[in-house]
């Protein structure tokens, strides 16, 4: 009965080392790139003119996952478009653990393509979807925009009312604008658009437009004293926070569920649960993990066992 339980806990143990495992390879990713990569990245994602700043900052893939809003002013990025453009390109590499292939650079073979990998696609994969809309006279407009697929899924504010805005489809093209409509809600799937909807409900709401300029913070006298220790503990001084709130959809969940799929099988087997395997999530918390062992369908796992 106690070899039960300790099974349990093993398989358990054996799941979270695979956890870090998958921090310890997104760490040796990131150093993977350098910045000739970055430079290369800023191309992709639609921010060209920014590659004498980086090159010369010598941005690279470490530098990437802690920049901060100061750090991205003192390489002259001044618009709020590419500073959110920026923040989603950085939390797409995060959501693919740093893989430096991770972006979708050409069509291929997308009956059933879902949002993570359209958040995948760069500026000019978005250029080709434009294209196969019939919107192609337009698609030029968004060479240097900062437009790619990551901005399109992951940031509210990012709606069609500022597609059409970039692609300079005049306002008095009511048909033009709900034809790219239907197609922008089409491709970037039901969860974005009620995200993107709740943000477009919000009183402070404002358009998101290519001229609008990143504000400047003031700072008080008494503030430069604690400068550094506020860097260090406010995580939204980041361009892409630490704490980023993360799309809840299961095509974003794949990968994970990949990569833990012999351990799944192997803890059906042992009976730890029989709910669906969505629940694999609250097994690591100690609390719920011992309630799953209390409540074990096994009857050879006793009360008692379970309190051990």
């Amino acid at each position: 009965m106690m070899s039960d339980a300790s099974d349990m806990l093993a398989a358990a143990l054996e799941q979270m080392d695979g956890i870090i495992a998958l921090g310890s390879e997104e760490d040796d990713n990131r150093g993977k790139l350098d910045y000739n990569w970055v430079t290369r990245w800023l191309d992709d994602i639609g921010l060209p003119q920014y590659k004498t700043q980086f090159d010369e900052g010598r941005v690279d893939g470490r530098m990437l996952h802690y920049m901060t809003v100061d750090d991205l002013l003192s390489l002259k990025v001044g618009s709020v478009l590419h500073h959110l453009s920026i923040k989603r390109a950085i939390q797409v590499l995060r959501l693919n653990n740093y893989e430096p292939n991770c972006l979708r650079r050409r069509p291929s073979d997308e009956n059933n393509i879902t949002p993570a990998e359209i958040s995948q696609w760069t500026n000019h994969r978005v250029m080709e979807w434009l294209r196969s809309v019939d919107l192609a006279e337009y698609a030029p407009n968004l060479r240097g925009s900062g437009v790619h697929g990551g901005l399109m899924v992951l940031e509210p504010r990012f709606n069609v009312e500022t597609m059409a805005l970039l692609l300079n489809i005049p306002p008095n093209k009511t048909l033009l604008r709900r034809h790219l409509a239907t197609h922008f809600n089409l491709l970037v799937g039901s969860e974005a658009q009620g995200l993107k909807q709740e943000c477009l409900e919000n009183p402070d709401y404002t358009l998101l437009t290519a001229t609008a300029k990143v504000k400047l913070r003031k700072m008080t006298f008494g503030s430069f004293g604690s400068l550094r220790k506020k860097r260090q503990d406010e995580s939204e001084e980041y361009v892409c926070p630490m704490d980023v709130e993360m799309p809840k959809g299961r095509s974003f969940q794949k990968g994970y569920e990949q990569l833990y799929e012999d351990d799944l099988d192997r803890l059906e087997q042992v009976n730890f649960w029989s709910g669906p395997r969505s629940v694999c999530a609250s097994m690591l918390k100690d609390d719920e993990f011992f309630r799953e062992i209390s409540n074990s369908p096994n009857p050879s796992v006793t009360d008692d066992d379970s309190n051990v």
